[in-house]
């Protein structure tokens, strides 16, 4: 009867706390910060599937582009939104990693798909540079001014 009291007891103050916690709303911020999983684990368990011979190879292709959507969606989660409109391109280089996990997997592979895996990297590369110089030109170009007039102030000239 003593044991059973104490089990009870310790059973009501963790609902107390489980209700506590969700009242204080750390439930919701961290179903906030860490939705993401779900699509990490969506693409975990194609994954899964494929490898416990479940499932053909062709599941890794929209696996491997849950798990790269999921990285991009934890980083945004963490750094802000404003973060995708500089990896956007992050969604083109998912169907890379797809397509080329399903390469690397399946025995016979159709024509041309380890060469669209590399195209849509590169392009994504591409994109993803274009980005970056776009809104970090001139940050460039002003650290190239620097050294060329750094280098010709400290430079000494020969027909002084």
């Amino acid at each position: 009867m003593l044991r059973n009291r104490y089990s009870i007891g310790i059973i009501l103050i963790a609902i107390a706390v489980v209700l506590l916690l969700g009242k204080v709303g750390v439930f919701s911020f961290l179903g906030w910060l860490l939705w993401p999983l779900l699509v990490l684990a969506a693409g975990g368990l194609l994954h899964w599937l494929y490898f416990g011979k479940m499932l053909p190879a062709a599941v890794v292709i929209p696996g491997g582009m849950l798990i790269t959507y999921a990285v991009m969606f934890f980083l945004c989660n963490l750094f802000g939104w404003h973060l995708m409109k500089y990896i956007w391109p992050g969604f083109i280089f998912g169907v890379a990693v797809g397509l080329y996990e399903y390469q690397m997997f399946e025995r016979f592979v159709p024509r041309g798909v380890m060469t669209a895996s590399i195209v849509l990297a590169v392009v994504s590369a591409a994109l993803f540079g274009m980005m970056l110089l776009v809104t970090l030109g001139v940050y460039f170009i002003v650290i190239g001014l620097l050294v060329v007039g750094i280098v010709l102030i400290t430079r000494r000239s020969k027909t002084w």
